[in-house]
């Protein structure tokens, strides 16, 4: 997955420019019809009961060469009670509404969703490195 304008903007001037970034409570995965880019321009999933999910992440570790954190459980979207659209995309936000993007990334295997189909990501699914 990539980083946001926003979060690298955010992380860059914290540790360079000692400008307080306050850190979210709570992260969410959204679900993207389009890309949203490091600015924030895709089309997010809305309407047939969609809902941002909550994501808990594992500690840091190196993978590849890379520090990597990963869900730890299983992320369920509710049962779709419309069509979704195909999603494509998912991207990590800082609140269950509006918000900031602070991580994007295409889906392995794109997704249809149809009136009464339930997504899932099982655990270790959304992986997000440093490098």
């Amino acid at each position: 997955m990539n980083i946001s304008n926003f979060l690298a903007s955010a992380l860059l001037n914290q540790v360079f420019r000692n400008t307080a970034y306050t850190r979210p409570t709570n992260v969410y995965v959204a679900l993207y019809t389009s890309n949203p880019t490091a600015g924030d321009l895709g089309t997010e999933v809305t309407g047939g009961d969609y809902a941002r999910q909550s994501i808990i992440c594992s500690a840091p570790a190196i993978v590849s060469g890379k520090e990597t954190i990963k869900n730890n459980a299983e992320i369920v979207f509710p049962v779709a009670t419309a069509d979704w659209g195909t999603v494509t995309h998912i991207g990590i936000r800082d609140a269950l509404t509006s918000g900031n993007l602070l991580y994007f990334g295409a889906i392995d295997n794109q997704r249809t969703i149809l009136d009464g189909d339930r997504l899932r990501f099982s655990a270790d699914a959304v992986v997000m490195t440093l490098s």
